[in-house]
């Protein structure tokens, strides 16, 4: 879809002239008049889808629109007018579209929960006055960082709590598997084949073969399913599968556990929930 270009405002602008509310009345006397209002209407295709998709604008209000339309182009060079416009729009921007995008990446899909948009907007405006707040910028940085964080898994685990449990019982059992060493950080492995060929640096490229599955038997990635080793560097997986490359010979089969910690945590990739312990087959191919 066509952006609505900052040139449909200049032009507006000329053939807007003295009228602030309503439509303005075409009057084309010349060419420059005739051209003036093509480019008005030229410049309007896809603009309702715009307003609608990229703005958040009821259509049904277009005579609304039109009133602050008409009020912002004939402010002109009034910087204190031109300030307000921004401040409106920046407005929206922050209702549509800053405070929505901040309550997904916290809350998922629960549509019932939000951060505080007046304590945002006491921030925000802090900021913007350089008026000395609660915070520094460096300590609101930091603050967004670690608290996002941590409310987010907070949030997964009110979500995903059974299955959190169900995944740490699974590893408490692994542990007391009969034949099961143990890595370090709560990595378990079971040797299938015993392999006698060189350790992996975790800087080398490695070609394996492996197959992922969750605690419900669901495989969730396997390079035997399409049919050709996977290569990658050892340092570029999750920190389970590292641990385990950099302590496996070549020419060996491992069944490896994985708890979540160890893996995606509270975040979500594909078919893996969060909190999800990981089973894989990883056959150590050769190193690169």
């Amino acid at each position: 879809m066509k952006k609505f270009s900052i040139l449909a405002a200049v032009v507006l602008a000329a053939i807007m002239g003295s009228c602030t509310n309503g439509t303005p009345t075409a009057n084309l006397k010349d060419d420059v008049d005739t051209l003036s209002y093509a480019f008005g209407i030229a410049q309007t295709r896809g603009l309702k889808d715009y307003l609608a998709m990229r703005m958040d604008v009821d259509t049904t209000y277009i005579d609304e629109f039109i009133k602050g339309l008409n009020e912002s182009v004939n402010a002109g060079d009034n910087k204190k007018k031109a300030a307000y416009y921004a401040g409106l729009q920046i407005g929206q921007q922050i209702s549509q579209q800053m405070v929505k995008g901040i309550n997904y990446e916290i809350f998922g899909d629960d549509s019932t929960r939000t951060i505080s948009l007046n304590n945002f907007m006491a921030g925000f405006i802090d900021a913007t006055k350089n008026k000395q707040g609660i915070m520094s910028m460096e300590e609101a940085t930091s603050t967004v960082e670690n608290l996002m964080q941590t409310l987010k898994a907070k949030v997964m685990e009110e979500k995903y709590g059974d299955w959190k449990k169900q995944c740490e019982d699974y590893m408490a059992k692994i542990a007391k598997k009969e034949g099961i060493k143990e890595l370090g950080d709560g990595i378990y492995y079971e040797v299938l084949t015993e392999g006698t060929g060189a350790i992996p640096a975790d800087t080398n490229l490695v070609s394996v073969n492996y197959e992922g599955k969750l605690l419900n038997d669901t495989i969730f990635d396997s390079s035997y399913q399409r049919g050709e080793p996977a290569k990658f560097r050892c340092n570029q997986v999750i920190p389970g599968w590292i641990k385990a490359l950099t302590n496996m010979p070549v020419g060996s089969t491992w069944m490896v556990y994985i708890p979540q910690e160890q893996a995606y945590g509270e975040r979500e990739a594909g078919k893996i929930t969060p909190f999800s312990c990981l089973i894989f087959k990883i056959e150590l191919l050769g190193i690169e």
